[in-house]
Parts: structure tokens; C-alpha cells; sequence
């Protein structure tokens, strides 16, 4: 009850986002469960300024339902009359006649801003009311400061030191789903297409969705094309078509402008392609079908992380806190000074405008900066400077995993790109000892970002039953670097390779695992790749589910989720749906805790909301099985609700991945092959490769923000071989929000606050990870 007698009221203002729902439920639930009031202020600033309806106190129940709906419920309008004194003193009248000293604000720059000025003025208003005999000094006296705490939704991702805004995955999502869409219709045809996607002042919209769908070429406004570019882009876009290709995909930005600053237009690039190269050539503006749909996963996590925290930095705010706003870093909370965001954030806009384009991208951060240099690597084929003596063979590992693809297609193309000889191999290890190996050209992997599963095949079997023959291939092809793309069994086959050296000096290569399974269960890296797809295919089965739960009254769905042992995908997918349970093996329960779930349950059928989700794990338990949970669940709520079973099965590894699957596996490819080539050269003596240090095998992954090489050899001694999974995971931190949004009262003394960072221009120059 740490915040008792405190009152905290929300708003959305600005544009809307996808997640701001979830951003609303987490700070109202947050802000009920320390024991503050909580008001919610509908239609944004103009809300707050009307007062009156616009201003009502919310309970627990007020924001039942709403994390699947995109937008926002409580509104959100543009307000001329906060602009000007006279609407923000109407406003501290407001907040003040219902004691609300506290502002939690959801938006973006300009609505954040606004707020800032809102605060540094809030002394002076109150005075003015004072005098105004509006208020009593008393009154005054009592909420003589204004806390503001400011969590960004602007589906752009244009706020400066922030590493994701609430709603840009989702965009992104929007996005990715008309270019597959487009795509399909394209090759049928051979057309050309220009797609518009937003981002008037921000590229990162159309450079996300150009790195994740390999698009032929690329306008934001950032980075304006060289003078002449109309005759390279044509010269590009002929060429990709006379090597066999049957589409190319231009992407753009609204904001798009030449170097000069004079804006180029969807329809001008089109015109172009016409004229020069007689392609039929259409035109797609995406427009506000980026601001729509449901949230994706991530975009719920997210916002339910940032608005827990929001009540928490409001909590602690002391009169000398600057207003800060809440974002995320790597997988950790943090809190940052409002103006200074606000203020780097004008400084791009202030380089764009004085035409210093390269200092734009780096005020933009790292991450922005990495994608663009990425994108101009793989987009298209630069001859290699010379042919390297290396040979490389890439191979999938385990069950299929969205992104595998994209990663293959990242490695294969750096790896010539270095000019290296590049081998791919089927169906896994087994493959590899059965020499099913080719040699693969950069046009080999056209068109793989998006697909599903793995191409090459994949074969869960492991090195040690087929040794001899491994060894024999990896002479035989003379390969010295082993990029192996998979789960658990990809890190515990490199692992054997690696034991093996001391009988087999062909081992002696460089190896690098790059982590990919749907149940995130690899040791040395918070994320694996196709993790987010597989929670995002749970989430929308799962939602599915609550609506039909809601249809018949009083039901329980009881989910099953897969995962082996690691509970990850179900304590994920259980917070983006608002899961009223989640049982996994990492977090043991007893008899008990059933029992008080079930009670959970049958006084939660007592209120307006008579349904209730139960996510389970596959092997969170050896005796407490989905079918016992069934029939413990269904005999002790009898007469109050009814049980269903529902087995999500391999839905979850299927599907086409998501942008950030895309992303991922394309940054990890080019980094896991950066990495083997400089190491090669390092292990480069007399014509031949010989490496044998425990650096020369590692995992690549994404470590709290940054990415991280581990040698096998080191990762053994923290890892569980009997449950496959690593002794520590970062996630289980989450679980506490998941039991207080589902309305547990339980202690919040583990949880972790973010701290407070400050943004220039060092920090924004810091890898960031992705």
C-alpha cells in the first residue's frame, strides 16, 4: 500500500498506437494494487482541460478486456486549447478538485512536451487560481507539486533515446503483412511495386520493413540518395530483373526528400520506373492501416512493463526528479529525463533540416545506424575485394524455428561478401555427415527472409551417433568455419564437436551457434530467435479463445503450450492475453497453489467478467497434467464455471516470421559471420586454420543490450542438460507482473526499478543490441 492516498490519472494524447491499452490497464492495475486512486482522463488533453465526464476514477475492472484492442478506449484528440495558458489553467483545476497530483501521459514527443511545460508551470497556476479565489491556499498547500511520468506511443519509433515506442512493432507488423501480400501478387505478374509506408520525419518504419523484406531500394528521410540516383536506381532495378528475379519492392517514406531537401514522392518513383524502364509499376500507400489491428506480443509486454514501472518512478518521484519518461534497454526498464529525449530528438530533426544527414543517422542511435548499414550490405551484390582461402558451411539444427531463413540468407551473402567459399547442408548434422552439402551462390537465398521453417531441413540429431562421417565431410569439403543455426541440440552438438577435438584435428574450426528455437531455451541469450513468433501464433490462438470464453459465461479455458521444460512461451503469452494463470517448472508449485488459483477463479465468476484463461506449460509438472489441472478444475468449480481443454500443438512453430524474427536473424547472421571471419584470421597459419582455444566455438546471442559471443566449453558449467535449460533466465522477473495483473496480492519487493540514464550524444553512439 505503498501508494495509499496518492491519486494518479492517465491520458492518451496524440496519434494513437496499438499497445496503449495495455499501457492503460498496466498503470491502472499498477496504480489500484499500491493502494492509490487511479483516474482515467478520456479523449486526451481536451479531456483535461473540459473536465467535468471526461474525468472518472477507475477500479480493476474498468480495463477488463482491453489488451487485445488496438488504439486506445479512452480516446485520444489533438487540443488547441492546452497550447495556450488559459486551457492549462482550467486544467490544474481539474486535477486539483479531484486531489490528482500525479500525470502519467501516453504519447508522443508533442504530447510529452506539452506535459513538461504543464509541470514547470503547475506553481504558477495554482497561484493564479488562488487568487482567482477558485482554489483555497489550503488546497494549494496540498498539491503544491506535480508529478509526470511519460511512457511514448508513437508508432514511428522517432523518440530519441528510447530503444522501441509503444505501437512500432505492430506497425511493423501491419507492414510486413501487405509486402507478403504483395509480394505473392507481384511475382505472378512481374511487377514492380512502390509501397508508402509512414514516418514523415522518421525513417525507421521503412528501414525496418526494407531490412526485413530485402527490398531493391530504399528512401528515408534521414539518408537522401546521391545526386543522380534516378539512374543507379533504374540501372539496380534491371539488373536484380535480368539475373531472374520477377518483382522488385521499393519502399518509401512519406517524408522522403533528395539531397536538396525537395521531397520525392511515391508517384514520381513509379513515373521513373515506367518511363525508363517500361516495368509495370504500381502504387501502394499504406496510410492508416499502420495505426490499426491488434497489438502485437511484443507491443503488450512492452506497454505492460513501461506502465507498471510509470507507477513506480511516480512512486518514488521526489520534488528535484525531472519529469522522465519510461522505456525499455535491452530487456531492463529504464527512466530517462523528458527535455533531454525531447531536446535530441529536435537535434535530428535541426541535422535533417541543415542537411547533416550523417550526424541525423547518428543522433538516431546505434540500433538505427546498424540497420541501415545492414541493409545497404544485403540489398545488393558488391564483388568481393579478393577470394579468401576460407570455406564455410551453414546448417539448421533441431526443430523448425521461424527466422532460420533469414539468418542462412544473412550469413550466406556476408560470407561472400568476404569472399568466402559458402556450403550449405541439409537436414542438420546428419546431413552433414551424409554429405548433403552445396555450394550456394548470393541469388540462391533470394526471397528466404520471409519464409517459414527452415529451407535447408532440419534434423534433431546429434553429432556424436555419426562422428566418423562428420569428420570425414568436414575434410573431405575442407571446411573451416561451421555456422550451426538451431535449439538446444545445436549448442549441445557443437558442444560434442568440440570435446571431440582432442581425437579429431579436423575439429579444429571455427564454430558459432546462432540460437533459434521457439521455446527460448538456449543457454547464453535472453532471446532466441523465432521465439516471438512462436508468442505471437500462441497469443492470437489465445485470443480467440477469450472470445469465445466470453460468448458462454462462467467457462475456464485450461491452454497447453510448448516449450520442453522452459517456460518462457507461456509466461509470455500469459501476459499478452491477460492469462489469469501460467504454470511452468521453473516457478514450482504445489496442491496449494492450485487450490488458491481455483478460488482465484470462482470469486473472479462473481463479477461482471465471467471467464478465466489457465495457460500450462507441456512439462511444467511430471503428475499435475493438463488433463489432472482439467479435472481438479472442473469438479472443484463445479455448479460455478466449466472447464475446456485446448492443446495450442505445433501451431506455434508454424507461420510466416514476424518483423522482428526478420531483423533478428538477419543481424545475427551478418554478426556470427563477422565474427568467424576475423577469428579464421587469427587461426591462419601456414596455408591452414588450426584452432583449439575455447573462444574459437561460441553462441551468439543478445545478452541484457548487447550482443555477446559465449564459448560452449564456458556455457556447460551454467546449463541443465537433463531439462535443457540454462540454471538462470532473465524472464522469470516477469512472472511478478503477471500475478499482479491478474489480481494476486502478492509481494512486489523482488521486483527491480528501472534507474534513471541520461541521454546524449555518448550514449546514443552505444551498440544497443537490437
Amino acid at each position: 500500500m505503498a501508494g495509499a492516498g496518492m491519486a494518479i490519472a492517465v491520458l492518451t494524447s496524440g496519434g494513437d498506437a496499438q499497445g496503449m491499452n495495455a499501457a492503460v490497464r498496466a498503470v491502472t492495475r499498477m496504480g489500484i494494487y499500491v493502494g492509490a486512486k487511479v483516474f482515467l482522463i478520456y479523449e486526451g488533453y481536451e479531456g483535461l482541460v473540459e473536465g467535468g465526464d471526461n474525468i472518472k476514477q477507475a477500479n480493476w475492472l474498468s480495463v477488463s478486456n482491453i489488451i487485445q484492442l488496438g488504439g486506445t478506449v479512452i480516446g485520444s484528440a489533438r487540443c488547441k486549447a492546452f497550447t495556450t495558458r488559459a486551457g492549462r489553467l482550467r486544467a490544474a483545476r481539474n486535477l486539483v478538485e479531484h486531489g490528482i497530483t500525479n500525470l502519467c501521459v501516453i504519447g508522443g514527443d508533442g504530447s510529452l512536451t506539452g506535459a513538461d511545460i504543464f509541470r514547470s508551470e503547475w506553481g504558477g497556476l495554482l497561484e493564479e487560481l488562488v487568487q482567482d479565489g477558485q482554489i483555497t491556499e489550503e488546497v494549494a498547500r496540498e498539491n503544491c507539486r506535480l508529478n509526470i511520468v511519460g511512457l511514448v506511443g508513437s508508432i514511428d519509433n522517432d523518440f530519441c533515446g528510447t530503444d522501441m515506442t509503444i505501437g512500432t512493432d505492430s506497425a511493423l507488423h501491419r507492414i510486413m503483412e501487405v509486402i507478403d501480400a504483395i509480394t505473392t501478387t507481384a511475382q505472378s505478374h512481374q511487377r514492380t511495386f512502390v509501397l508508402e509506408v509512414m514516418g514523415r520525419h522518421c525513417g525507421y518504419l521503412a528501414l525496418v520493413s526494407g531490412l526485413a523484406s530485402g527490398a531493391d531500394w530504399l528512401f528515408i528521410p534521414e539518408s537522401p540518395p546521391e545526386d543522380g540516383w534516378e539512374d543507379l536506381m533504374c540501372e539496380r532495378l534491371g539488373e536484380t530483373r535480368s539475373r531472374g528475379s520477377r518483382l522488385n519492392i521499393i519502399i518509401i517514406a512519406e517524408g522522403a526528400i533528395d539531397r536538396s531537401g525537395k521531397p520525392i514522392s511515391s508517384n514520381y518513383v513509379k513515373d521513373l520506373v515506367v518511363q525508363r524502364l517500361g516495368f509495370d509499376t504500381r502504387v501502394t500507400v499504406l496510410g492508416h492501416v499502420q495505426r490499426g489491428g491488434t497489438p502485437s506480443a511484443f507491443d503488450r509486454v512492452l506497454s505492460s512493463k513501461m506502465g507498471m514501472e510509470a507507477v513506480m518512478a511516480l512512486l518514488e518521484a521526489t520534488p528535484d526528479t525531472p519529469a522522465c519518461v519510461v522505456s525499455l534497454s535491452g530487456n531492463q526498464s529504464v527512466r530517462l529525463p523528458l527535455m533531454e529525449c525531447v531536446q535530441v530528438t529536435k537535434d535530428v530533426q535541426k541535422a535533417m533540416d541543415e542537411k547533416r544527414f550523417e550526424e541525423a543517422i547518428q543522433l538516431r542511435g546505434r540500433s538505427f545506424e546498424n540497420n541501415w548499414n545492414i541493409y545497404k550490405l544485403l540489398a545488393h551484390q558488391k564483388p568481393a575485394q579478393e577470394k579468401s582461402p576460407f570455406s564455410l558451411a551453414i546448417l539448421n539444427v533441431g526443430a523448425p524455428a521461424a527466422g532460420m531463413n533469414a539468418a542462412v540468407r544473412s550469413a550466406v551473402r556476408i560470407g561472400i561478401c568476404q569472399g568466402h567459399t559458402v556450403y550449405v547442408v541439409s537436414d542438420g548434422f546428419e546431413g552433414l555427415s551424409k554429405g548433403q552439402i552445396r555450394e550456394v551462390g548470393w541469388h540462391d537465398v533470394a526471397g528466404w527472409l520471409g519464409r517459414g521453417g527452415s529451407m535447408l531441413g532440419t534434423k534433431r540429431t546429434l553429432p556424436k551417433t555419426c562422428m566418423e562421417k562428420i569428420v570425414e565431410n568436414v575434410r573431405k569439403f575442407n571446411i573451416q568455419g561451421l555456422l550451426v543455426i538451431g535449439g538446444f541440440e545445436a549448442y549441445e552438438g557443437v558442444l560434442q564437436l568440440v570435446e571431440a577435438r582432442g581425437q579429431y584435428e579436423e575439429l579444429c574450426i571455427i564454430m558459432c551457434v546462432i540460437p533459434a528455437t521457439i521455446s527460448n531455451n538456449v543457454p547464453g541469450t535472453d532471446f532466441s530467435l523465432g521465439s516471438d513468433t512462436a508468442v505471437n501464433a500462441a497469443m492470437e490462438s489465445c485470443d480467440r479463445i477469450k472470445q469465445s470464453a466470453s460468448g458462454t459465461k462462467r467457462r475456464v479455458f485450461i491452454v497447453e503450450t510448448m516449450g520442453g521444460y522452459c517456460g518462457y512461451l507461456s509466461t509470455v503469452t500469459g501476459i499478452a492475453v491477460g492469462a489469469d494463470a501460467a504454470y511452468v517448472y521453473e516457478d514450482p508449485f504445489t496442491i496449494h497453489d492450485l487450490k488458491a488459483n481455483v478460488e482465484h477463479l470462482t470469486d473472479k465468476m462473481k463479477t461482471d467478467i465471467q471467464r478465466g484463461l489457465v495457460l500450462r506449460n507441456e512439462k511444467c509438472h511430471e503428475h499435475y497434467t493438463t488433463e489432472f489441472l482439467y479435472n481438479l478444475y472442473s469438479s472443484e468449480g463445479k455448479g460455478i464455471f466449466d472447464c475446456r481443454i485446448n492443446v495450442l500443438g505445433h501451431l506455434q512453430q508454424g507461420g510466416a516470421p514476424t518483423p522482428f524474427d526478420r531483423n533478428y536473424g538477419t543481424k545475427l547472421g551478418v554478426k556470427a559471420v563477422l565474427w568467424m571471419s576475423e577469428k579464421l584470421q587469427e587461426a591462419y597459419r601456414k596455408g591452414r586454420v588450426f584452432a583449439n582455444s575455447g573462444d574459437s566455438a561460441c553462441v551468439i546471442g543478445l545478452r541484457k543490450k548487447v550482443v555477446a559471443f559465449s564459448p560452449v566449453t564456458e556455457l556447460k558449467k551454467v546449463t541443465d542438460f537433463e531439462h535443457r535449460l540454462p540454471q538462470e533466465q532473465w524472464w522469470l522477473n516477469l512472472r511478478l507482473m503477471l500475478k499482479m495483473l491478474a489480481n494476486y496480492q502478492i509481494s512486489l519487493t523482488e521486483y527491480i526499478s528501472g534507474t534513471m540514464e541520461h541521454v546524449t550524444r555518448r550514449t546514443l553512439s552505444i551498440e544497443k543490441g537490437f
